[in-house]
């Protein structure tokens, strides 16, 4: 059965969309988002539901499954478990990484489907799975860009509050409070694209059948991104340090993207195409 890419491609992104709702609702305890994420999850077994009810429909005269549809069954499998628990149990960071893998379960068996065709016909199904990992990536970076912003509008602003110099400019500057707050919602959003844009890095790793891949040193030093910016959130979130200290040690993450961007991307066997 032929398919076209748009139903998948609105499949990932609701799921993408789900997981970042999911993860606020961990980090601020947000009834709001937690309703949202759950609600987009749904939609996404909707689709899966109608999707393989439809593909098993098609084997009826058939006594085995092709690899495509075991795989998709076992991503709803996730999907299902992981609303279940979501409605008899509050284990929030266990439902959001439970669907970052049925995220990457998906996206692997979509792009290795060889079924599904692409909404550009200039494009292979890969050239797709390549593009929503760029673009999710792209916006984790954008999200770290803010919160640098941010934390080093904290820090002049502690130090000038620190001297009493309440200049023009330290006057039309949010509050401590508000700057470190936004920070933190920058950090939430960016930490999960960057973990998504990450588990489609290794599904398209794994399509290309280059494992070799893995070791790039872009890719290992994005794991040190990703470190970087969880442990800023186990500062915030679990250990209660804020200020100053969790300011600077979000600079010094940001500096870490910034190495990642520039002196990764020099050395990178298949990133080097961003300077071309």
């Amino acid at each position: 059965m032929v398919t076209r890419s748009w139903l998948f491609d609105a499949m990932i992104y609701m799921y993408a969309l789900s997981l970042l709702f999911y993860f606020s609702d961990f980090a601020n305890a947000s009834r709001s988002a937690k309703r949202m994420g759950t609600g987009l999850l749904l939609f996404v077994w909707v689709l899966q539901t109608a999707y393989l009810a439809m593909s098993l429909y098609g084997h009826l005269t058939q006594w085995a499954f092709v690899r495509s549809d075991v795989i998709f069954m076992f991503s709803w499998l996730i999907v299902t478990i992981s609303l279940i628990i979501n409605r008899f149990f509050r284990i929030e960071l266990f439902v959001f990484f439970v669907n970052v893998l049925g995220f990457a379960i998906l996206a692997l068996n979509i792009f290795g489907n060889p079924h599904v065709v692409p909404i550009r016909s200039a494009w292979e199904v890969n050239d797709e799975l390549l593009f929503i990992h760029i673009s999710l990536a792209i916006g984790s970076y954008a999200a770290f860009s803010i919160a640098a912003i941010f934390s080093g509008m904290y820090v002049f602003l502690h130090n000038q509050l620190k001297t009493k110099n309440f200049s023009q400019a330290v006057m039309r500057l949010p509050s401590l409070e508000k700057i470190e707050h936004y920070t933190y919602l920058s950090v939430i959003i960016g930490g999960p694209l960057l973990l998504m844009a990450l588990s489609l890095g290794v599904v398209w790793v794994f399509l290309e059948g280059d494992r070799n891949l893995l070791l790039d040193p872009k890719v290992i030093n994005s794991f040190f991104v990703l470190a970087a910016y969880a442990f800023y959130l186990f500062q915030h979130k679990s250990m209660r340090i804020s200020g100053k200290k969790l300011a600077v040690w979000n600079l010094a993450a940001f500096c870490i993207v910034v190495l990642n961007f520039v002196v990764s991307n020099l050395v990178s066997d298949f990133h080097g195409w961003i300077w071309s």
